[in-house]
């Protein structure tokens, strides 16, 4: 079944529809939909390495749009925002998170970007104590920007032996990549 799962992912990264599709899931991750671009970035650059930097510019605007839209829910949307957030982190977590963002808020933003922890927490989180909007944005664009293009530019230059190491190697592959993902929302949920 992974091994379908598989070829119909990177036969529909090859598809017309598939750079809409990375667009819609990197916008969505940024501010309400659990699973990264990643799934689809990396079939995406394998099939078609030449388009690399481009499915990385994509991954980036949508991600930075998302956490906009992510912003504007903990900014806006109050409510929504502190209900999403109590699905990802202890509520008593976030209430102590509070004076330390105020100092070091931006860190936040650049270190979690980069990291499996949801980065829809940092932007609803963001908009929640009213972090300045263009520094949010400067530093989404930093830091979504370097995830992104660095793993465009591994895959770029490295492209065969990883999409030989992924084939042969499906179920290790996914099953690391599962464990960082559900790794980030323990992390949230009992490190913070």
């Amino acid at each position: 079944m992974l091994r379908r799962l598989y070829d119909w992912i990177m036969e529909l990264a090859e598809s017309p529809k598939a750079l809409w599709a990375l667009a819609a899931v990197s916008f969505t991750e940024s501010s309400f939909f659990p699973i990264p671009p990643d799934p689809m970035l990396v079939p995406m650059v394998l099939a078609q390495r030449r388009k690399a930097w481009i499915f990385a510019a994509v991954c980036t605007v949508a991600s930075v749009a998302g956490g906009v839209f992510g912003y504007f829910i903990g900014y806006a949307l109050e409510g929504v925002g502190q209900w999403l957030l109590a699905l990802y982190a202890k509520p008593e977590s976030m209430a102590n998170l509070q004076a330390w963002y105020a100092d070091w808020g931006l860190w936040f933003i650049l270190i979690k970007g980069l990291t499996p922890i949801p980065y829809k927490v940092v932007t609803i989180y963001s908009g929640l104590m009213g972090f300045d909007l263009k520094v949010f944005i400067a530093a989404s664009v930093a830091t979504r920007g370097a995830r992104f293009f660095l793993v465009a530019g591994l895959l770029y230059f490295f492209g065969e032996p990883v999409r030989d190491f992924i084939e042969r190697r499906l179920t290790l592959v996914t099953t690391l990549f599962v464990l960082a993902i559900v790794g980030g929302f323990v992390a949230l949920r009992y490190l913070f």
